[in-house]
């Protein structure tokens, strides 16, 4: 339903419209604030790097962030990521990750860029807390922060903002009534907009999510998507119908497709609920991450990696390692 009412398929947006306007209202003095002076926005010795998004929903936010961490480890650079951890409570924060950090302490997002990029990692409500603790623990030459581009308390040097190429901005209207976190024209202040998947508009950087073999959550075992067959299909992301798209054009023979909230945390019995002939279950990265320790068999997620076009990714590249040598 939601999806119907932020896409404007269905008038009920009219209703949340109130809502809307004191949503945009707050955001708007908020922003003003910031942008006078009146309240004030730390700043890191490193250059910061802002990920982030107009919308809510997945838009490919984190593949981007784990695409640019390791194009820069790949430069030499010490990267360090910070978030909020949304989806995940420790008893303390700032919250630095570590092999033992579970996706219930520091929500499955962070986990998933640590596992998959080996950078210092740090989740903390307050970002600048994330960072200070990141700076004390490691020499870092660049921050990037995974989502945050409405915490305007810390201070950036660029901002690249993630666009669903095929939902774009919905309605266009602000949250509850549409999709929106800020509205279309915050475009023209960010430093890069990179859209994922559709088509790109003038002036955007195209990026795509590709990935082909599945790799089995209990023992690491690889096999090509179209090769396991009848499967059934989960996932608890922004957008999940994404995901059942990609294993569609793979060729996968899916005979059910599983949605479930984002950030959703599983049991292993509901999740063995969903297969009760055994048939391979398959999930995003983003899932598996937190059914490690409870794992089947015949549980198999699919790891994406962003794609961007080398000259505008190379374009992009100089900019930061540019200000990393610029701070030194």
């Amino acid at each position: 339903m939601i999806e119907r009412i932020w896409s404007g398929q269905s008038p009920l947006y009219l209703l949340l419209l109130p809502l809307s306007w004191l949503y945009g209202l707050v955001s708007g003095i908020r922003q003003l604030c910031y942008r006078a002076g009146w309240l004030k926005r730390w700043k890191a010795p490193c250059p910061v790097v802002v990920v982030g998004n107009l919308t809510a929903g997945g838009n490919g936010k984190t593949p981007v962030v784990i695409w640019l961490v390791e194009q820069l480890q790949a430069k030499g650079l010490r990267v360090g990521v910070v978030s909020r951890g949304y989806g995940g409570r420790s008893e303390h924060y700032p919250l630095l990750l570590d092999k033992e950090t579970s996706t219930a302490q520091a929500g499955d997002e962070p986990v998933l860029i640590y596992q998959r990029t080996g950078a210092t990692v740090a989740v903390a409500p307050k970002r600048s807390d994330a960072v200070k603790a990141i700076l004390k623990h490691a020499a870092i030459d660049v921050i990037i922060t995974d989502d945050g581009l409405q915490h305007y308390a810390l201070a950036r040097d660029i901002e690249l903002v993630v666009v669903d190429g095929v939902r774009r901005f919905g309605n266009g209207w602000w949250l509850p009534a549409g999709p929106m976190r800020e509205r279309a024209g915050r475009l023209r202040s960010v430093d890069a907009v990179i859209t994922n998947g559709g088509q790109a508009a003038a002036g955007e950087i195209p990026m795509k999510l590709a990935g082909s073999t599945l790799v089995n959550i209990q023992t690491g075992d690889r096999c090509a998507a179209d090769s396991l067959m009848p499967a059934v299909a989960m996932a608890g992301i922004g957008h999940p119908p994404r995901f059942f798209a990609t294993l569609n054009q793979l060729g996968t023979t899916v005979t059910n497709c599983v949605a479930f909230a984002d950030h959703q945390e599983y049991d292993a019995a509901a999740l063995n609920a969903l297969t009760p002939e055994s048939q391979p279950l398959i999930m995003t990265e983003k899932d598996a991450v937190k059914c490690r320790k409870f794992a089947q068999s015949n549980w198999w997620y699919l790891p994406v990696s962003a794609e961007i076009p080398s000259e505008q990714g190379n374009e992009l590249l100089t900019k930061i390692t540019t200000l990393v040598l610029e701070k030194h």
